[in-house]
């Protein structure tokens, strides 16, 4: 771990931030430039002290989820993230693994809508990162591990997943679920991780097996929908997907029309917070 070096790297790209680069307000006249160093800690999910000992060259060496966090604060690019973890002393993230890393131009307009529910999705239905209004809507996906961290997966083995579609969209569901984790899998190979994800799922889940057997391949999202919220009800909503140029990523925004009663039920979200979902 070069302490001297990653201290200099996280200041001089803390300093090149503005507040309105990573979704926050300008506020008041700032003394110095850049972002300040507790809000790199708040958009890492880290204390403040430890951001500052990590800046002032006594912090203990990061582990590999906190430098992540940090190249995702930071707004890092590829290059940049992998440096980053050579300095702090790790391994740079192997090919396979980069597609947890938030695309920088995905993060940059998912930043900028701070009023609906938006989130960005890994190829293989893991949240990579959602604001406050999806994690109100969805729940929190932080705390899932593992083959957890799929939303497929979870669809087929956690029956309290479910809950945010209703009874008679659930089916439709279920068959984009398995269309969309084809697609991945034939990009990236029956030894990838998607690989493993149909490996266990045809093991695990009856449904699932039925429905690979039919070899349907999609890589959409269902423009129109109706969500359920535990408090607020039904939500009708529309859904745009932005790809990254090699498809390995998607940006999903939720929105209806203004003055519509699903209009009023998102801008709830904001009020109601995050609720989780239980059968």
């Amino acid at each position: 771990m070069d302490r001297v070096e990653l201290a200099a790297f996280l200041r001089r790209r803390r300093e090149e931030l503005r507040p309105e680069d990573v979704g926050l307000p300008a506020g008041a006249r700032r003394r110095a430039p850049g972002l300040r160093r507790e809000e790199v800690a708040s958009l890492a999910a880290m204390s403040t002290d430890y951001y500052t000992r990590l800046e002032q060259r006594r912090g203990p060496q990061p582990s590999e989820q906190m430098l992540t966090s940090l190249a995702r604060a930071l707004r890092l690019n590829d290059d940049e993230r992998d440096y980053l973890f050579r300095v702090a002393g790790r391994n740079a993230p192997s090919p396979r693994a980069t597609g947890t890393h938030v695309a920088p131009a995905l993060q940059r307009v998912l930043d900028r809508l701070a009023d609906t529910p938006a989130l960005i999705l890994s190829s293989l239905g893991e949240v990579l990162v959602q604001n406050r209004y999806a994690e109100a809507l969805y729940g929190d996906s932080s705390h899932f591990t593992g083959l957890a961290r799929s939303g497929i997966y979870r669809w087929f083995t956690d029956p309290g997943e479910r809950l945010v579609y209703r009874e008679r969209d659930r089916e439709r569901q279920s068959r984009a679920q398995v269309a969309n984790l084809r697609a991945a899998y034939a990009a990236m190979g029956p030894r990838s991780r998607a690989g493993e994800l149909v490996r266990v799922l045809r093991r695990e889940s009856a449904e699932f097996a039925e429905l690979w057997e039919r070899h349907e391949v999609a890589k959409r999202y269902e423009d129109h929908k109706v969500l359920v919220h535990p408090q607020l009800g039904e939500i009708e909503v529309d859904c745009q997907a932005l790809f990254t140029e090699d498809q390995s990523q998607a940006l999903l925004v939720l929105t209806a029309p203004p003055r519509t009663e699903a209009f009023e039920k998102l801008q709830l979200l904001g009020v109601l917070g995050t609720e989780k979902f239980v059968s």
